[in-house]
Formats: C-alpha cells, structure tokens, sequence
C-alpha cells in the first residue's frame, strides 16, 4: 500500500480556477509529473506557442527536414526551466537517457536523445514537447489548494494526447462534471 507521501499529486490535472490572476497560470491545465518532500513538478499543456518543432529543431542544428512531427507546436510548459525541453509521452521511460515514469503509459523525458529522435521521424507516437516546466516547493501547492486556487483530477491520457490543445481544460474539468466557464471569480468558503 503506497503512503500518501508517496502517492499525492502525481499523475494529477492542476487546473486554475476562475479567480487564479497569476499570468503563468491564468486559464492553465497543468499535468503533474512527480511530487515528492521536495515539492512538486508539471508541465502546462494547454498553451501552444508560436514555436514548431521544425523552429525547435534548426535551433538545436537537428535536421529535422523529413520529420513528419516538423509541424507540431511546442508548449509553454511553465515559468521555470523556460530553456529547457520537457517531453510528455506515452510509453515508458526505459529507451530515453533522462526520464521518469508518471504512470504505466505515461512518462516525461528531458533528455537530447527524444529530440534527436522525433528530428528523424523517430520516438514516441504521441508526445508534447514543452519548453519550462512548473514547479511548487513542498508543501505550497497544498496551500494553494485548500485556497481553492485549483481543483485536481486523476489525469488521462487521452486529454493529453488525443484532445485539441484549447479543449484539454474543458475536457479535464468535465471528469468531475464541472464546467469552469459558470464559476465565478470570487472564492467562496461555506
């Protein structure tokens, strides 16, 4: 039996609630990918930037020419680490230098040797390629939480990979038959 240090938020949707003003997260669906006593780490998913990968792999001198992936939109990922690649894909973790495994399906690589593959048509099927990450020290997004700046569902796969970015929000809040659109921006306590 896992103890709940162990279990906690991982493999978690974070999504803002109505009222959160910060404008990293404002209107954000965020995966959660670890969560342990040092704190909390995810990747936003619903924020496609300007940037292809066709963009991401020049920068990085990849040829990625042939890719069939060379059209995809790389994502705000989150205000920390803004430099760097996080990878969320399906499979597991064990073919990539630098990865942890989120769920059975679900891992997050941060490694070069991901880029190099999809440059070249190669790597995971369905993947999100994130530029920064979010992260929480330990305990803060607790607190956050019990203010009722997020709500929390168990994440899945298929709004991740399957849903149109601007949807994942929408589709991730109706799990628990919730539609964001009808609260209000005021926090209310009873």
């Amino acid at each position: 039996m896992q103890s709940m240090q162990s279990f906690g938020l991982k493999n978690q949707f974070l999504m803002a609630m109505p009222h959160l003003e910060d404008p990293n997260f404002a209107g954000t669906l965020s995966y959660l990918c670890d969560h342990d006593e040092k704190g909390t780490m995810g990747v936003i998913v619903n924020r496609p930037m300007e940037l292809t990968l066709d963009a991401l792999f020049e920068q990085l001198d990849l040829d990625g020419n042939e890719s069939p992936h060379r059209n995809a939109p790389v994502y705000f990922g989150g205000p920390v680490h803004k430099d760097r690649g996080f990878i969320l894909h399906r499979g597991d973790s064990d073919a990539w230098d630098s990865s942890i495994q989120v769920t059975e399906d679900i891992a997050l690589t941060t490694s070069m040797d991901m880029l190099q593959a999809l440059a070249v048509g190669e790597g995971p099927e369905k993947f999100l390629v994130c530029l920064g990450c979010a992260g929480w020290e330990s305990g803060l997004l607790e607190v956050e939480l019990v203010e009722n700046a997020w709500l929390t569902v168990e994440g899945q796969a298929d709004i991740l990979f399957d849903t149109p970015p601007e949807q994942r929000l929408g589709a991730a809040a109706g799990i628990l038959g919730v539609d964001l659109n009808l609260m209000t921006r005021e926090a209310g306590h009873s």
